[in-house]
Formats: structure tokens, C-alpha cells, sequence
């Protein structure tokens, strides 16, 4: 990690983006393909458009939908102040944090799958384009450090267009991009400097688990595809004289039962094909949840020679950046979404 000597030189790359109307052109040719879908890998091609303006209409909304369920409109299950990130993301104050409804993949372990996976009762949580910029602000003015985008990759044009409204109201803190890795390059490139921090997972090493578990069948490609252009637009790691992100990648890596995820393959991949210093942040979390318990190789946690096995790795690789949850981390973070309040536990994360 490298460190800004004045937090004050750091300004997010959109402002510049916004002066020079560049911003409004990325949100226009986003837009435009929504047309005939192709924002994610899926590409399904269908009309997200059709209707819009999106209006919903005795509870219909307007535009196709296919695997995603998402229309026009962006759905937005919950706003908060998160403070259950990585340290240099959650920080003192909390990371203004905006998750998103559905999802481009369907993991059968999902912590998240009340609102990742249930897209009747997401329906009804569609925001027009000015009220989440109104809540980009509210996060700001709590005293968030970031805006955390969660689940985004079905929703990037919509979340440029949001940037576009926020700014001229005073919005500008830095933007985190927080997905599952299934992503598009050319949508990627869009966001070249609209993102300032990529928050990638890498979930697996072979697209024979991503089918099965995720119904991702060309997911290790993608994903890695997706990582490297991240990388190629921010870096590594920058953080302010407070330990606050200001830019880069940071690659977060789930560990799962019987060496499902690959942790061998995909950390070697990273310190071999983009750098060992780029910043990665090891999740023992993972407990079945969802479908899970149904699955006999996904129906227990990771053991503590399954963790140990992974820090080694680390060690081996010469990768010193970053963080390791600890091993009851499990017990710490299972979200409700459901329930009244904030439906996040403290993070387990501690520095490696």
C-alpha cells in the first residue's frame, strides 16, 4: 500500500469526469444498452428500456427483465452506514453503503440472499435516479467515508446516472465498486475514472464449482478478465494519513469447504499475473446458509487447517497486503435483511 502525503491532492476521478460533460456521455452510451442488454457477461439482450421513463404502473414495472429481474429502474434494498468493511474502507465512520436488489449470479451459500435472491419482494424497491442521489448525499453528510456500491454489476448504468445527478448537489466522496467479480470488461471500461475503488470477490478457480454452486458457468474468465482491468485503471492500494482508501484494488477471497474456491489457483494467479502487492483480503466467514445445508460439500464450515492452509499460501506467495478474518468470523457476520435496524454484525477483519 502506498500512502497520499496530502488527503487533500486525492479528489475522485468523476469531478473531472462531470466538468468536462465526459461523465454525461459514459451515463448516455450506458444507457443506450440497456436497449438490448449487455452490462454483465450474460449479455441477454433483453429491452430494459421498453417503457421508460420506468414508471411503475399498479405494480408493473416498466421494461423486460431476464436473469438479473431488473428493469429500468435501479433496485435499492438497503442504505447505511457499514461498519463491518475492511478497515480502510469502514473505517471510524462508517462506509455509506447502498445494496443492491437481485443479482447477475445465483451463489447457492449467498449471505445476502434475502435480497439477492428474492425478486418479488424486490420489486417494489425500485428508486428513481434523483432520490438515490439524495441518499449519496445523506450517507455523506452522516460522515461516511466512501460510497459502497453492493451487487452493482447488473445496475452500472444506473449508478452512473445517479453520479450524474449527485454531483451538481454537492456530492464527492469516493466510490467503491463491491462485487462478486462476475463483471463485463466493456462495462468495466466505462467506469474508468468513475470508480475510485474496486472491490472485487475472486470465488473460484474452476467454472465447474461456478455452474454448480453460483450458475456462473464461464465465471473464472470473467472474473479474472474483469480483475485485471480494475487493476489496469486503479492500482494498488492508496490510502490517506488515516488509513482511509482513496484508490485501487483490493481482491477479497471467500474460503470454502474443501478447497471449493481454489484458494491455491486464484491467489497464485494474482500474485503471478498482476503483482504480490496488490492488497487481498482472506474471508473465513463462510457458514451454510441459503441452500447450503442441502449440499453435502457446502454444508459445514471451513476448518481451521482449511484456514491454515490458506495463510500459508500467503506466505509462500510473498502477498503481505491485506487483511484475515478470524476463524470465528462466521459467528460474527450473518446479516438479516429482514429484521428492524441495522442487519449487519461487526467485522471480523484484522490486519495480516
Amino acid at each position: 500500500m502506498s500512502l497520499y502525503s496530502n488527503p487533500q491532492e486525492f479528489e475522485p476521478g468523476y469531478l473531472a469526469l462531470y466538468r468536462s460533460g465526459e461523465l454525461k456521455r459514459r451515463a448516455a452510451a450506458l444507457e443506450s444498452r440497456l436497449a438490448a442488454c449487455d452490462i454483465c457477461p450474460r449479455e441477454c439482450g433483453v429491452n430494459r428500456l421498453k417503457g421508460s421513463p420506468a414508471i411503475v404502473l399498479e405494480g408493473r414495472r416498466a421494461g423486460e427483465t431476464s436473469f438479473c429481474h431488473s428493469a429500468y429502474l435501479p433496485i435499492v434494498s438497503t442504505v447505511c452506514a457499514h461498519n463491518g468493511e475492511e478497515p480502510v474502507i469502514s473505517g471510524s465512520r462508517g462506509s455509506g453503503t447502498i445494496f443492491f436488489g437481485n443479482c447477475n449470479m445465483r451463489c447457492v451459500y449467498c449471505q445476502n440472499f434475502q435480497i439477492s435472491q428474492d425478486p418479488e419482494k424486490q420489486r417494489n424497491k425500485e428508486m428513481d435516479f434523483k432520490t438515490l442521489a439524495g441518499e449519496m448525499l445523506r450517507l455523506q453528510n452522516m460522515g461516511c467515508h466512501n460510497i459502497n456500491f453492493v451487487s452493482p454489476s447488473h445496475f452500472v448504468p444506473q449508478i452512473v446516472r445517479a453520479v450524474l445527478e449527485a454531483v451538481p448537489i454537492g456530492f464527492n466522496l469516493p466510490l467503491v465498486y463491491n462485487t462478486g467479480g462476475y463483471d463485463s470488461v466493456k462495462t468495466l471500461k466505462e467506469l474508468d475514472g468513475i470508480i475510485d475503488i474496486y472491490l472485487p470477490d475472486l470465488r473460484y478457480s474452476s467454472d465447474k464449482w461456478s455452474q454448480q454452486f453460483s450458475q456462473a458457468p464461464d465465471y473464472v474468465s470473467h472474473a479474472r478478465a474483469a480483475i485485471r482491468e480494475m487493476y489496469r485503471q486503479v492500482g494498488n492500494l492508496v490510502i490517506d494519513e488515516n488509513g482511509i482508501a482513496q484508490r485501487g484494488l483490493i481482491v477479497r477471497h471467500l474460503i470454502l469447504p474443501d478447497k471449493l474456491a481454489g484458494s491455491r489457483e486464484s491467489l497464485t494467479w494474482l500474485a503471478q499475473e498482476l503483482s504480490p502487492e496488490v492488497t487481498v483480503s482472506i474471508m473465513s466467514q463462510y457458514y451454510p446458509t441459503h441452500l447450503a445445508p442441502r449440499i453435502p460439500q457446502l454444508a459445514r464450515k471451513i476448518t481451521l487447517a482449511e484456514y491454515d492452509e490458506v495463510v500459508d499460501l500467503l506466505d509462500e506467495l510473498g502477498m503481505e497486503n491485506g487483511w484475515l478474518q478470524e476463524m470465528d468470523s462466521s459467528e460474527n457476520y450473518r446479516p438479516d435483511f429482514e429484521r428492524d435496524g441495522h442487519p449487519f454484525e461487526p467485522s471480523a477483519n484484522r490486519p495480516n
